[in-house]
């Protein structure tokens, strides 16, 4: 039986091995350093910054969609950003991330939100094909930045 659901307090293990599995993905294993405890804290705790969606198929988990709410300054409204959505290799070609996705969709709807937004590796075709059939639109007159490290410690010394 295939059940999705919102994660809840016992399923850090779980969420942290697919975490790392999409990073070793991604080939990017060495930059994952994610604990449980933090994704307790994350998910769970006094503060919650983060939610977590889980398929499970016969109670094994198969998939995982970790989003966050964000803020549309023009819309005025919520929306979603779906931070990792990562299948199990047994589990794919099944439907779930796009399952996964029309749960996200649903989330946005309900709640009068008006994105769902996320980001994917120019390189994995699968998911940009999976992407382009649910209506998603490649924003490509953004351009992504981040700071983080040193650069973030520098910036915020500037404050």
């Amino acid at each position: 039986m295939t059940e999705v659901r919102m994660a809840r307090p016992g399923d850090e293990p779980e969420i942290v091995a697919m975490i790392r599995e999409l990073a070793e993905f991604e080939h990017a294993l060495d930059q994952c350093t994610v604990t449980e405890s933090q994704i307790t804290a994350a998910l769970f705790g006094d503060k919650p910054v983060g939610s977590c969606h889980l398929v499970e198929i016969d109670g094994e988990a198969a998939a995982v969609a970790l989003w966050f709410r964000t803020f549309s300054t023009w819309d005025g409204v919520a929306g979603i950003y779906l931070e990792d959505l990562f299948v199990r290799d047994k589990f794919r070609r099944r439907g779930l991330a796009r399952t996964l996705l029309a749960t996200l969709a649903k989330e946005c709807v309900d709640n009068g939100y008006t994105r769902l937004a996320w980001e994917v590796l120019d390189w994995n075709v699968n998911a940009i094909a999976l992407y382009d059939a649910v209506g998603g639109k490649q924003m490509s007159e953004w351009i992504n930045y981040r700071v983080s490290g040193p650069e973030l410690d520098a910036l915020a010394a500037e404050a």
